[in-house]
């Protein structure tokens, strides 16, 4: 069972769209927070970041490890999300590009027995790699949608 061709094509290319989403945009714009108490367009890019680094170790682990389960991963209660929000939006795509780069190569170059392999989400239950990795990739489209939101909304209150 290896990765379809959907997942390695969103692997690769999805995270993409967050350049063209926030082109035109000053780094004022994007750290500023268009819906109260909910983050910035810096802070979703931010969160995306962060978590890449949090999926890869978990499915390193679930390669060597059997019956993990994983707690709900919670941005704001993590340091290296803190210090990426402090971070210029350019420095925090690049690190984006970066781990996307290795977790692409990484999953790309699994064997079918590893892609078998499992870890158990509290929520979702038991899921093989390839069914993480579609949860990793429709949280992150569901955060793209977020920014372009985000950006749609700041467009309309600068005009």
């Amino acid at each position: 069972m290896p990765l379809s061709t959907s997942i390695t094509s969103r692997l690769q290319d999805q995270h993409e769209t967050i350049h063209e989403l926030i082109k035109g945009f000053s780094e004022e714009q994007l750290t500023r927070k268009i819906i109260p108490g909910k983050w910035s367009t810096l802070e979703q890019i931010a969160h995306l970041t962060t978590y890449q680094p949090v999926f890869l170790q978990r499915i390193q682990r679930m390669e060597h490890e059997q019956g993990l389960s994983f707690e709900r991963y919670v941005a704001d209660n993590d340091p290296n999300f803190v210090e990426c929000c402090k971070k210029p939006v350019k420095d925090t795509l690049n690190d984006l590009t970066t781990q996307r780069f290795v977790i692409n190569n990484h999953l790309t170059g699994l064997s079918e027995p590893a892609l078998r392999c499992s870890g158990r989400h509290l929520k979702y239950g038991l899921l093989t790699i390839p069914e993480w990795t579609e949860f990793f990739l429709l949280h992150e489209a569901h955060h793209l949608f977020s920014i372009f939101m985000l950006t749609c909304e700041l467009r309309n209150s600068l005009q």
